[in-house]
């Protein structure tokens, strides 16, 4: 039963995870060239931050509120608003594990980086 769903589960391929973190590892380093690692872990976290909004988000997609306790445009305006807090503060407080593994790569990627002088 674990080999068919380990089958058909999707995967991000090793070029497009490079992608991401190359993305990230740019936005970590100041236009200076000198980058901080308190730089490089903030742009981890905001990558999980973001991620664990996503999948928020799409939990919430189907969840409708109770009319005598929400709704209403504010609640249609205000949920997005929500969820990226939700997001923040998950990944604030250890997230799912992801910040970690990014800045691993973050600083790989600024170590090997051939435009450094």
């Amino acid at each position: 039963m674990t080999d068919s769903l380990t089958a058909t589960a999707p995967t991000l391929t090793n070029a497009a995870f490079e992608s991401v973190t190359q993305s990230l590892a740019n936005r970590a380093s100041p236009l200076d060239g000198a980058s901080t690692p308190s730089d490089a872990r903030k742009a981890a976290e905001s990558f999980e931050a973001f991620f664990i909004s996503q999948m928020l988000s799409d939990m919430f997609a189907g969840v409708e509120t109770d009319p005598l306790f929400g709704g209403g445009p504010g609640e249609t305006v205000f949920r997005s608003l929500m969820i990226d807090e939700y997001g923040k503060s998950l990944a604030g407080t250890g997230g799912v594990g992801i910040a970690e593994s990014v800045l691993a790569d973050l600083i790989r990627i600024q170590e090997t980086n051939p435009d450094d002088s």
